[in-house]
């Protein structure tokens, strides 16, 4: 049964593309789709190819196919179970693909040892669901940790960085708070503030405001959008937030059955869908 199963779940797909290739083969199809302002010889920063993934006998990603260039803001919508989640997860090993290659900054990062995921994870941030703050630490420890364990900083460079990220935002006065003494947007907000604290070349958002009441949601954003507009980083956002992917995406990506469906502009994918399922889901929100 087991060998079966095995068998069943082998997946064949083409070896990644040369670099070069690669980035020709993504200009010339993302141009139109995105408002990236492309730089002459420029490569995608993270390139997925025939990405696959399975659980079990549950095909959750399907030959998923997406560039994402320097300092592109790309937001993926799509409904509950299309595999967007899994996707972001994929990008820093957090699950591991079934089948595919994904590249970041033209290296290959699929089948990588346990020692190259951590060194991988240094590059590529994600700010969770949950927030996954150390509830024992203050908001300023919460930032300094990643860059004295992991990037090796000294604790004063650490503690200047922290007390700069929380600054941005909005929570200097909270620097001493602990979790629990803070509202589920400002610890968000810290999350968000260790995240950049390490300066990754892509920042990934998995439904950054999903838990949080609706009152705190609009400070989570405002930090993202903040972040968006003014840092020139790469961002990945799975959101539900529709008037955050209007206004501040580059290229808005629309998943579901485990596939990308339609991806375009935002005001191109809001205003004229192509693909009558994304103006269903579209139109079931708005």
């Amino acid at each position: 049964m087991c060998a079966k199963k095995n068998r069943e779940a082998k997946i064949e797909v083409p070896a990644a593309l040369d670099a070069d290739e690669a980035a020709r083969i993504a200009f010339a199809s993302d141009r139109e789709l995105t408002y990236h302002d492309f730089a002459e010889g420029e490569h995608p920063i993270v390139r997925i190819e025939h990405l696959n993934k399975s659980f079990d006998q549950t095909k959750v990603l399907r030959d998923v196919n997406l560039n994402v260039w320097p300092g592109e803001v790309v937001v993926v919508l799509g409904p509950s179970g299309s595999g967007k989640s899994t996707m972001l997860r994929c990008i820093n090993l957090l699950e591991r693909p079934t089948a595919g290659h994904i590249l970041i900054e033209d290296q290959e990062i699929t089948g990588k040892s346990t020692t190259d995921v951590n060194n991988l994870r240094r590059d590529v941030g994600m700010v969770f669901q949950s927030f996954n703050l150390f509830p024992h630490l203050t908001a300023k420890q919460n930032v300094m940790i990643g860059q004295t364990k992991v990037l090796k900083k000294s604790k004063a460079e650490a503690d200047a960085e922290a007390t700069k990220q929380l600054d941005a935002v909005g929570l200097a006065d909270r620097a001493d708070f602990k979790p629990p003494q803070l509202s589920g947007g400002q610890q968000q907000r810290v999350a968000i503030a260790r995240a950049v604290a390490m300066h990754p070349n892509v920042l990934l958002f998995d439904e950054p405001t999903s838990a949080l009441d609706p009152e705190l949601v609009r400070g989570v954003l405002d930090v993202m959008r903040d972040l968006a507009e003014n840092s020139g980083m790469t961002m990945i956002v799975v959101t539900h937030e529709m008037g955050f992917a209007r206004d501040v995406a580059d290229r808005v990506v629309f998943m579901e059955g485990g596939v990308v469906v339609e991806q375009g502009k935002p005001d191109r994918v809001f205003d004229h869908p192509e693909n009558p399922r994304t103006a269903e889901f579209l139109g079931s929100i708005g």
